[in-house]
């Protein structure tokens, strides 16, 4: 069975910047699990999987358009930190959520002055080419319970 839409996807992956260095992989014997064509993995690399089989093993590079966005200058903002809760103590790198209209957004902090922090509210990985080394390990045709909630059940998905 090949991938495509509506299948249920498991892959073992290397995630890379382009140096080598691992920043990111599926733990061993543990394969991420997806629901292809349902926005659940970056556009670049579910657009690069399809047709693959189980067993077969790909190296992908995805440019920042089609992984996690080019990044937004406009996305680092300068906040006051009488707005930050009371008693925290920020340092850079550290990622806090804020409650917005659109939910929960986390913003990494880049810079501490003595009356404001700046923050990033871009993807950590925002304007970085991806670098993927992929292998297939599974793939099936999902449940109609999957279809309806959007993603996969069972090893790997979302009802372990």
């Amino acid at each position: 069975m090949k991938i495509a839409n509506g299948r249920v996807v498991a892959l073992e992956y290397r995630l890379h910047l382009g140096d080598g260095q691992v920043i990111d992989q599926s733990a061993p014997g543990q394969p991420l699990a997806y629901l292809h064509g349902h926005k659940q993995i970056v556009p670049g690399l579910e657009g690069a999987l399809d047709g693959l089989g189980v067993g077969e093993s790909k190296q992908v590079v995805v440019a920042p358009e089609q992984g996690y966005g080019t990044h937004n200058p406009e996305g680092v903002r300068t906040v006051p930190r009488s707005m930050l809760p009371p008693g925290f103590t920020p340092q850079v790198g550290q990622t806090l959520m804020a409650q917005t209209e659109d939910g929960n957004v986390p913003l990494r902090i880049e810079t501490v002055n003595p009356d404001s922090v700046v923050v990033d509210l871009n993807h950590p990985l925002a304007g970085k080419t991806l670098h993927f080394d992929v292998t297939v390990r599974e793939v099936r045709d999902a449940t109609q319970e999957e279809l309806t909630h959007g993603h996969v059940h069972g090893p790997g998905g979302a009802h372990e």
